[in-house]
């Protein structure tokens, strides 16, 4: 009640002093754009969506993150849905004020009688008619349509900003997961481009003991095909690090030829709060609050409002009706003898009544429907509740297993670290044999690979278990 006396208010202000003021005024009069973030990101920036045109060097993680928020077309999306859906909350507030219509008409016509032998009574008539009609129409009252109606869409604005926070936590997810691997993609180049050097060492050694008399040509030939193979990974391994920086330059809404800097890849493996918590309470926390299940039951409660909607149309509306006509007509002449003119003014005020009567059992089967679609609605609310729990069942044992396996990697690399400065020893004292040297490279060269991947995914889960709570921010 109070903003439709708001808009009136406005409205009135508008009609005895038009400004730019008043309009700005009326250009949301029932405030519905305050349900409407500034910009795509929300809430998640404290600065609006505003960048430089290169991204910063070295490029981190929340960098690439608040582009990708801000430029994404899947942001963009999510927000122009809830800017449509609060101006149907607007459309559900209008329904609460009167309506007002004018028509006027102007018309000229010519007429001429003739009466052959009595020239008197003979005439033309040219009359112009001015008609000019405005109507009043407001529902006082209609056992709930209106309020069922806006109910509807209030529910559905809030399903389309949950949406929109959904959207956002899995942009943040996508940008994450591709900055990750960039990170691991370049990491991985590097430890290529050193077992690469490694490998050049061994062949180097192995060749100058076959040119020293002290080694084998087998000896030889093994150590270059394993320099040839190390060259072979590191030139894949830069094709893969250009790929991967090339989709995360997509992401941010950048060409993907524009050179990016990312910061090196971390071995932080600090335990947060948030994945010390036992996973009854994950769960139970994720079902209150996750954005999807908060857009389910938003869509059900509409569908319950729709529902009540639909039966309050078949009851009666009373409504205030008002009406004001005016008649003008001139240039009337009658026999040829001078003019006449007209005016008629009436007003009208009083009170209507609609009952629907009878429609074909078209709203009967209407209800139906709605009943239908509310069952439909409560068993994706049902089924998205329990995705929402199995994933954060999943992405909490992936945590767990990935930190884990982030400890054995480390002590895999001492392990191998150790296995090849012995084997590479043995091998320069004559002791060794070549075989055992370049597996402990190999052996090597896997762990640091081993080692970066499980880094990889030991971040990528932790966003992934943030995610499926429905609490990842910056």
């Amino acid at each position: 009640m109070f903003k439709t006396v708001r808009c009136l208010l406005l409205l009135g202000l508008y009609i005895s002093s038009p400004s730019s003021q008043a309009y700005d005024l009326l250009a949301d009069p029932f405030d519905t754009l305050s349900e409407v973030s500034a910009t795509p990101a929300k809430n998640a920036l404290a600065t609006p969506c505003q960048f430089a045109d290169s991204p910063p060097s070295p490029l981190t993680l929340l960098d690439a993150v608040e582009r990708v928020l801000c430029h994404n077309p899947q942001t963009r999306l999510a927000w122009a849905n809830v800017k449509a859906q609060a101006a149907a909350v607007g459309t559900g507030w209008s329904a609460y004020l009167p309506t007002i219509n004018a028509r006027g008409t102007a018309n000229k016509a010519a007429k001429s009688s003739k009466f052959p032998g009595h020239s008197g009574y003979s005439t033309d008539v040219s009359p112009v008619e001015l008609e000019g009609t405005l109507n009043l129409n407001w529902v006082l009252y209609d056992f709930g349509l209106r309020a069922a109606n806006l109910e509807s869409a209030r529910q559905l604005l809030n399903a389309a900003n949950a949406s929109q926070d959904d959207v956002l936590q899995i942009a943040f997810l996508n940008t994450a997961q591709a900055f990750y691997e960039a990170q691991a993609a370049q990491a991985l180049l590097s430890a290529n481009r050193e077992s690469e050097q490694v490998a050049e060492k061994s062949f180097n050694a192995a060749e100058a003991k076959y040119a020293a008399g002290i080694g084998t040509v087998a000896d030889k030939l093994q150590a270059q095909t394993a320099y040839a193979q190390a060259v072979s990974k590191r030139v894949q391994a830069e094709g893969d690090a250009q790929s991967t920086m090339g989709s995360l330059s997509i992401l941010m809404g950048q060409r993907p030829d524009i050179a990016l800097n990312i910061t090196v890849i971390t071995e932080d493996t600090a335990a947060e709060p948030l994945f010390q918590q036992a996973v009854e309470g994950l769960i139970e926390q994720a079902v209150r609050n996750h954005p999807k299940i908060l857009v389910a039951r938003a869509q059900v409660k509409a569908t319950q409002a729709k529902k009540e909607g639909i039966s309050a149309a078949g009851r009666p509306t009373l409504s205030l009706t008002a009406s004001e006509d005016y008649f003008h007509t001139d240039a009337t002449p009658i026999n040829n003898q001078g003019t006449s003119n007209q005016a008629v003014n009436s007003q009208r005020i009083g009170l209507q009544v609609d009952i629907p009567l009878f429609e074909g059992f078209g709203r009967h089967y209407k209800e139906s429907e709605a009943e239908a679609q509310i069952e439909s609605k409560q068993a994706e609310l049902a089924n998205t509740e329990q995705q929402v729990a199995l994933d954060v069942w999943k992405n909490y044992q992936a945590v767990r297993t990935e930190a884990e396996n982030l400890n054995a990697s480390k002590t895999l690399i001492i392990s191998a670290e150790q296995s090849f400065e012995v084997a590479q020893g043995r091998y320069k004292a004559g002791v060794g044999n070549i075989l055992e040297l370049l597996k402990a490279q190999s052996d090597l060269a896997s762990a640091y690979q081993q080692k970066l991947l499980t880094i990889t995914r030991w971040q990528t889960v932790r966003v992934k278990l943030a995610t499926s709570l429905g609490q990842l921010d910056l």
